[in-house]
């Protein structure tokens, strides 16, 4: 295990700071219950077509070929049809899916005292894709206004990541050399590949990641403790 020696440290926020995937899956399932319709339909059969749909949108939303509302709209609508249920419902079903969505947030497992511990040490930001409405009631509901200095989302900058400009106005915001800038954060692509080309420090949080890939980020760890041992804390 490096040791790490940052200026400035940036985490990701889903699933890295909070469960989005938990919260995800148990949103969902509040949806399986609501609609009657899906009484004939096993929870991981709508868990595992509306992830396949849903991962496909976010990737055209990324690649700016449709909007926010053509992605909130159509991941349900075509959940729906691909399951034989009225598509028409989709409208409901995604309100139904916010409200629940949001009363399932927590936190991942030992990263709250983690962050707070690092927070206490050095500047610390969020930098988070996203729609800005839904990710700010995350960070005002877990309080990282209080505790962050910069808090970037992707829907206000205009690109998500990793493309490359996310990166360069998150340096400029933390005022100091790029080199000197740790990125926490659970994904590969988005924040692994999008920090290390920004010549950024990078702490991947995974789970037995593939031997070549575990070669990009200073650390890859699968425990909180470990982050902070890196960094001498």
């Amino acid at each position: 295990m490096s040791d790490l020696y940052p200026e400035f440290v940036y985490f990701d926020l889903d699933d890295t700071l909070l469960d989005h995937k938990k919260a995800e899956q148990n949103g969902l399932a509040d949806v399986h219950q609501h609609f009657v319709d899906f009484e004939e339909i096993p929870l991981a059969k709508l868990i595992d077509t509306y992830h396949h749909i849903n991962k496909g949108l976010w990737e055209e939303y990324g690649r700016g070929e449709i909007d926010r509302h053509i992605l909130h709209r159509r991941r349900f609508e075509e959940t729906f049809i691909e399951l034989g249920i009225n598509p028409d419902l989709y409208v409901e079903a995604g309100k139904v899916y916010m409200n629940y969505y949001r009363n399932h947030w927590e936190w991942v497992k030992g990263a709250r005292q983690v962050y707070e511990n690092i927070a206490d040490k050095f500047p610390v930001g969020i930098i988070t894709n996203g729609f800005a409405e839904t990710q700010w009631m995350k960070i005002n509901q877990f309080g990282f206004k209080e505790t962050t200095r910069q808090i970037v989302i992707s829907e206000e900058v205009g690109v998500m990541k990793p493309h490359p400009k996310i990166f360069d106005y998150a340096t400029k915001l933390a005022d100091v050399k790029r080199e000197k800038i740790l990125y926490v954060g659970d994904s590969y692509t988005s924040d692994v590949q999008g920090g290390k080309a920004a010549n950024w420090m990078v702490a991947w949080f995974t789970s037995n990641p593939e031997p070549e890939q575990a070669k990009l980020p200073d650390l890859a760890f699968d425990d909180f403790e470990v982050l902070l041992s890196s960094l001498k804390l």
